[in-house]
């Protein structure tokens, strides 16, 4: 799953899968930890018995792990679609840099680093 790190485009907080990774994992915390001890809910009387617990484990959690693979996957589906736009401006630049050489429109003085100009 993406990286929780500092980013320029929002913070780990504003990310919404992040917070559902994260709930994941406290969710798994604690049916590990519970050790078959029934679960409270605030809003309930009745707590998540062994039968609760079993429909958590057997549909809720990988739900929610099939939720995060597939955010992943557009994820991954994105950042190859960024890549290949850097890689096209790059390529866009090199070339525009070469025609310029090939037209001689390139100016070095002596140590100095070469200039384009237009």
């Amino acid at each position: 799953m993406a990286c929780s790190a500092l980013s320029p485009f929002c913070r780990p907080e504003e990310d919404p899968f992040l917070l559902l990774e994260s709930s994941l994992r406290c969710i798994e915390r604690i049916l590990l930890f519970s050790e078959g001890k029934p679960l409270r809910r605030t809003w309930i009387e009745h707590p998540y018995g062994e039968e609760e617990i079993a429909l958590l484990e057997e549909e809720v959690l990988p739900a929610l792990q099939h939720c995060l693979q597939r955010v992943n996957e557009i994820d991954a589906a994105l950042q190859e679609e960024q890549d290949a736009r850097i890689a096209i401006a790059q390529l866009q630049e090199i070339q525009e840099a070469e025609r310029l050489l090939a037209q001689g429109g390139v100016e070095v003085e002596a140590d100095q680093p070469a200039v384009l100009s237009r």
